[in-house]
């Protein structure tokens, strides 16, 4: 790959300055390689200096005609507008190429998301004889009740617990903590799971802190909530496609309707800027249609 030195020690950079998980540094890196891709198609090798934006329009050009959608098209975009400012402020170039050019507008699509008979039925879909099942149980209810992605609820540490107050700390995105409410049905079920089921397995060595757990003792994965969450919609004939996150989605949109305050639902979910959590203000297109024909004089 080109420009290799200057890469990792922007790699240095996102890990050390910023913070970043390994999965995102990665994303960014993966970011870098398109670009390398593409002058590889063209048979060039630009030095860094040498970059203009000219070429990249070109290369937006040639993600397009990837067929590319316009939410990966801007993702690339942002990695590169980090990468040619971090090359700013080491000095390596003088001009940024990325100044001027504008990621696609995207269309701003509103979350998927579960109403609480559907979130229900997902729990009640899980067989609590088996030994994972109120684990099971517990993780939906963590990720209902208190709004986590999924890697924050792999991460969730027993030591991280605050019963006894209702909290939990919780470790974000760029490592940030904050305190997420716990309601009193998730803290019961953790406490069972805790309690009657953790208990009595045998803990791999580096594990003893992690809530969840695999039936090796282990961490458990991403890719096993993700694999929890899928089984319990087909396992309930659900037509919707959900994920985890869907759950996350549920949280707010619930709050919110219900009267919440945005700078609230903000703090728990742990967005950085209001504008994201700006998304999640939909109100049900039933509730809207009931009030127009109930107050509107020309309805």
């Amino acid at each position: 790959m080109l420009w290799q030195s200057y890469i990792k020690g922007f790699k240095a950079y996102l890990k050390l300055e910023r913070s970043l998980s390994h999965n995102s540094v990665d994303a960014y890196l993966n970011d870098i390689d398109k670009l390398n891709q593409y002058f590889a198609s063209i048979n060039e090798e630009p030095k860094l200096v040498d970059i203009k934006a000219a070429d990249v329009k070109l290369f937006i050009t040639w993600l397009n005609n990837l067929g590319m959608l316009a939410s990966t098209q801007a993702r690339i975009i942002s990695g590169l507008k980090a990468f040619f400012t971090y090359l700013m402020l080491e000095d390596v170039i003088q001009n940024d190429p990325m100044a001027l050019i504008e990621a696609p507008k995207l269309s701003r699509k509103l979350p998927d998301m579960l109403n609480i008979h559907e979130i229900n039925d997902l729990i009640a879909a899980i067989d609590a004889s088996k030994p994972e099942g109120m684990r099971n149980k517990a993780i939906i209810e963590v990720l209902y009740g208190c709004g986590l992605r999924v890697s924050e609820l792999t991460d969730l540490r027993i030591s991280n617990l605050y019963p006894q107050i209702e909290f939990i700390k919780v470790i974000g995105k760029g490592n940030k903590e904050r305190l997420v409410p716990i309601g009193g049905v998730a803290l019961k079920l953790l406490d069972i799971y805790l309690h009657e089921v953790r208990n009595h397995m045998s803990i791999k060595k580096g594990n003893e802190d992690y809530i969840f757990l695999n039936r090796f003792g282990a961490k458990l994965s991403r890719i096993s909530i993700f694999n929890l969450v899928k089984s319990l919609a087909v396992a309930i004939g659900l037509k919707k496609t959900i994920s985890p996150h869907t759950l996350r989605h549920s949280f707010a949109t619930h709050l919110i309707e219900g009267g919440a305050d945005l700078r609230a639902v903000q703090e728990m979910l742990g967005h950085s800027s209001i504008t994201t959590t700006e998304i999640y203000t939909h109100i049900d297109r039933d509730y809207l249609r009931e009030v127009i024909t109930q107050f509107h004089p020309r309805s």
